[in-house]
């Protein structure tokens, strides 16, 4: 898909508030069978990572932001029956993200494309304390714990969570995979929070997924968050 000059037309349209152009402009697309999937890895995902970055530098309006924010979103919903869906792999997502607009919307992209891709997924959203989290990864026998889309007030609570996970010895083949959001702008923070694996997009993300898929894999093949449970681990036998 030629999405460069797209992405300005969809990004205008959605600061505009422009609801009718804006689901015509996706409902063009599908007509001509672009895949659903790739109009939200190549427009949508990088339309709200433009959103998020002109408003973090202050080039973009509080209502222009508001107007573009819950507009992509209707238009995300707008897509997801169109995604083909795959067979159930057996594995089970639990996905939580920062407590604001953007944040629940790179999120619910994340869980659009991992149930397509025949994950079972529950999308908690934001604001979920961390103790209701903890007992939800039991509750629905997750394999992975995603933080998607999280804002930067996100990185303590989320930090405790997995501390939390760890020291406990809940679930201990759960992965604790985080991307988007403060993630995507800080070097080094999935690691240094402890997280299990990163990506930078959903599409990433269920790439990546599919590749730590194998939970028999070694220590020393292992994703960043085990990595840093083991130089814990050493640092306090020395």
């Amino acid at each position: 898909m030629e999405n460069s000059n797209l992405v300005d037309h969809l990004f205008m349209l959605l600061a505009a508030g422009d609801r009718r152009t804006s689901r015509s402009v996706v409902s063009k697309l599908l007509a001509r069978n672009v895949a659903a999937r790739d109009v939200i890895e190549e427009l949508f995902w990088p339309v709200l990572d433009r959103i998020q970055t002109l408003y973090r530098e202050d080039q973009l309006s509080n209502i222009a932001h508001h107007y573009a924010t819950r507009l992509l979103r209707t238009l995300v919903d707008q897509v997801q029956p169109m995604l083909e869906q795959g067979e159930s792999n057996g594995q089970t997502v639990l996905v939580t993200c920062g407590p604001d607009e953007p944040e629940e919307i790179a999120g619910q992209m994340a869980c659009d494309l991992l149930e397509a891709e025949g994950y079972q997924v529950y999308f908690c959203g934001g604001g979920v304390a961390n103790d209701e989290i903890i007992e939800q990864i039991s509750t629905t026998n997750a394999h992975v714990l995603l933080v998607f889309g999280a804002a930067a007030a996100s990185i303590p609570p989320t930090r405790l969570l997995i501390d939390e996970l760890h020291n406990r010895g809940v679930c201990p083949k759960l992965q604790v995979g985080v991307g988007g959001g403060v993630f995507n702008r800080a070097a080094g923070l999935a690691e240094e929070i402890g997280a299990d694996i990163w990506a930078y997009s959903p599409q990433e993300m269920v790439q990546v997924l599919q590749t730590h898929a194998d939970r028999r894999m070694a220590l020393s093949q292992r994703t960043v968050g085990r990595r840093r449970k083991a130089r814990k681990v050493q640092n306090e036998a020395a």
